[in-house]
This record gives structure tokens, sequence and C-alpha cells, in this order.
């Protein structure tokens, strides 16, 4: 059955939708919801160039399509066929590009199309039950196949975006120390000039003094 429906902007993360009823069936969905952030969060940093691709998690499995820089993600049990989840997200990607095609590049805010989930409950109703007619001409349906899409692992997927995360930290960490160390060098450097001319200074200053003093008393 479909768990999670959530539809967000690839380029940024930004959430553009969601199923508000979804998940209430499932057993730690807020755990799943920051997975799907995170798998977003990916996205937008490029790390993941397929366009269709399926990642399992636990016992469910993460399904999602990438059109015109949005992501339609949905989370099913790991037994719903897999033609039927790219199929539903299909129907999902026509729809919303029909609706709201034209806003989705200048979407401010979250989930700024939150009234599309009318259209998720109602379609996702059409395909919770694999056994229908309908739903089985779709699996039956030749046109659509799903066998070149890659199925990876959610921690094999975010591991990559938790590496990249360690080096950009440790990036960020270095510049900051090396800047320390720059900082550290200029006040060496001054304080090696102020020992160095400090004498000479002290003397000058002494027989400058001395000729002053000359000049007042005589």
């Amino acid at each position: 059955m479909v768990k999670l429906t959530l539809i967000a902007r690839v380029t940024d993360g930004l959430p553009l939708a969601e199923g508000l009823d979804d998940g209430r069936d499932v057993q730690n969905a807020d755990f799943y919801k920051q997975q799907v952030k995170a798998l977003f969060k990916n996205l937008s940093m490029r790390q993941n160039d397929a366009s269709r691709m399926s990642i399992e998690t636990g016992p469910y499995v993460f399904h999602y399509i990438i059109e015109g820089h949005v992501c339609y993600l949905t989370m099913c049990d790991r037994s719903y066929p897999k033609k039927l989840a790219f199929q539903y997200l299909e129907d999902l990607k026509n729809e919303f590009e029909r609706t709201n095609g034209s806003q989705i590049e200048t979407a401010a805010r979250p989930y700024a199309f939150i009234k599309f989930d009318t259209f998720i409950q109602k379609t996702k109703k059409l395909y919770q039950d694999t056994r229908t007619q309908r739903n089985i001409s779709k699996l039956n349906d030749e046109l659509y196949e799903v066998h070149q899409i890659m199925t990876r692992n959610v921690q094999e997927v975010l591991g990559v975006g938790e590496k990249l995360d360690q080096v950009s930290q440790m990036s960020s960490r270095l510049t900051s120390e090396s800047r320390i160390y720059a900082d550290k060098a200029k006040d060496l450097n001054r304080q090696a000039l102020i020992r160095k001319w400090a004498p000479v200074a002290i003397v000058l200053g002494v027989v400058i003094l001395f000729f002053w003093l000359r000049t007042k008393i005589w």
C-alpha cells in the first residue's frame, strides 16, 4: 500500500505538497519523513543523477521520479508492485504539472501547493488495492516497464550525503583554522619586529633626549 507521498522542488529541496493524512498507520512515521527530507537535500546537492529510483528503507521502499525540477516521492510496502508505485507517481506528476507548472519555480514558502492533497488522496485510493481490474490492467501494461529502474539501500544513498557533509565541515574547519594561523603569524611577525627594533628605538630616544636636554641646559 501507499504510505507516504511528498513532492519537493529539486533545486533547493523546498517541499511543495504532501499527503496530509499519510503515515497514520506507519510506526515511526516522523523517522521516515526525516529520511525523505534528507533525500531531498541530497537531490538538491545533485548527489543522485538518476531521474527514477527505488530506495529500500526498513519494511518500506521509497520510489521517486524527477521531472521539470520537481521530485515526486512515495513510500510503499515492500510487497507493493513497483510498476503501480511509478504509475501512481506519473499520475501525480501529470496533474501537478498541469495545475501548478507555471508557479513551481516562483514558489517561496514550504507547502505552497498543499491543496494538491485533494488529488493525492483521490489518486491514492485508486492505487491502494492491487487486485482491482484497473490495477491488474496496469500491471499487465507493457508500455510502462520499471525493470531498468535502480534499487538502492537508504543507508547507501544517505551515506553519500553524510560523507559530503563531513568533507564540507572539515573544509570549513580547515579554512577557519588557517585564518587563525595567519592571524597568529602576523602577531608573531609583529612581535619579532618589535623585539628587533625596540632597542634601536630606545637608544635613539635616549640620544635625542640627551641632545634636547643639553640644548636646554646650555
